[in-house]
């Protein structure tokens, strides 16, 4: 089929992804939006996180779910709505031919529409999106992630209000999409007591699918800071207060290093080369053993889970003070970035 131009001035963009997925996507996101106007339509609880000039509606809507009805592309409604692009992307549907023909029957040669995951599991995700455009990946991508000014002042008074104006404060998420893919619970202790000790600092746990598990681990999380239920725009003014983060694998650790907050991303099965966050202050920590990167089918049913269990809390501990020598040296770690007291 044809590839509409991607620089036309008025733009549809139909994108399924999760949290990860969608922050990978947002330097394609950005060159679409920056000669047009944008309309995205994606999980409506993502709509925070993009760029402020690109509107955001839900997949949900109407004309997107009729789009699985035969006969669909008949109708008024749908071809209204969809004759009103000049150009209209869709990361979705894909392996449905009659999604597709629907598709072409309402936009024609308008219509540029992709698998949402590369057939070539080595090609980084963010560069794959980008790809779909064909835009080449810039030397250095930028943040994406706004900081809308509610939450600003939100996690400002968070802050005050729980003594952590002037210290050094760590941000940690224990937790991912699969469990798999979490580092033991007490090596992240380990790393607490070791900010407490190098930097009188404090650390702020950050709750989400690992609740449970925190509750049932025997630990004593009550002297923790420990925070839970916060929507999306809320938890990025908060990470973006912080002065290093780390966590898993996990869509949270991808909008960390979008927000340019120096951040540890530990990997075990899945794949870096693939996954990695893509911000300019951000490392990556993994094992380098025989059996990872490994496939979701033998991730779920690996009898030792060794690329994370034997990935050592004073070995990660050691690539941190690494890390943080070498953001000093540019002049990035624990200055002061206009949101902090």
């Amino acid at each position: 089929m044809a590839t509409p131009d991607p620089f036309s001035k008025k733009i549809l963009v139909l994108f399924p992804g999760a949290l990860g997925d969608f922050i990978c996507f947002l330097p394609a996101l950005d060159a679409l939006a920056r000669d047009g106007e944008v309309d995205l339509l994606a999980r409506t609880e993502y709509a925070d996180l993009a760029p402020p000039r690109i509107r955001t509606g839900s997949l949900e809507r109407y004309e997107i779910s009729r789009l699985f009805v035969a006969g669909a592309e008949r109708e008024e409604r749908l071809e209204r709505f969809f004759g009103s692009y000049s150009s209209v992307y869709s990361w979705m549907g894909s392996g449905r031919r009659d999604f597709v023909g629907r598709l072409e029957t309402l936009c024609g040669g308008r219509l540029g529409i992709f698998p949402f995951r590369p057939e070539d599991s080595q090609v980084p995700v963010v560069d794959y999106f980008l790809s779909c455009l064909r835009v080449e990946r810039p030397r250095e991508l930028p943040p994406y992630i706004p900081v809308r000014a509610e939450a600003s002042a939100w996690s400002e008074e968070f802050w005050r209000r729980g003594g952590l104006r002037g210290k050094k404060v760590l941000v940690l998420t224990p937790g991912s999409g699969a469990r798999e893919k979490n580092w033991p619970l007490e090596f992240f202790l380990e790393v607490v007591e070791w900010w407490k000790r190098k930097f009188t600092g404090e650390s702020l746990i950050v709750l989400g699918p690992v609740e449970e598990e925190l509750g049932r681990s025997g630990k004593n999380w009550q002297q923790m800071r420990v925070v839970g239920g916060l929507d999306l725009a809320k938890l990025a003014a908060l990470i973006r207060r912080c002065d290093l983060y780390l966590g898993n694998d996990s869509g949270v650790t991808h909008l960390a290093s979008a927000l340019g907050v120096e951040t540890v991303a530990l990997f075990g099965p899945t794949d870096p080369l693939e996954w990695a966050p893509y911000g300019n202050r951000t490392t990556v920590i993994s094992q380098n053993i025989e059996c990872s990167p490994c496939s979701t089918q033998v991730m779920k049913n690996c009898p030792h889970r060794k690329c994370l269990t034997t990935l050592s809390a004073a070995h990660v501990i050691g690539r941190v003070e690494k890390f943080l020598a070498k953001t000093r040296e540019n002049g990035t770690l624990l200055d002061n970035r206009g949101c902090r007291d």
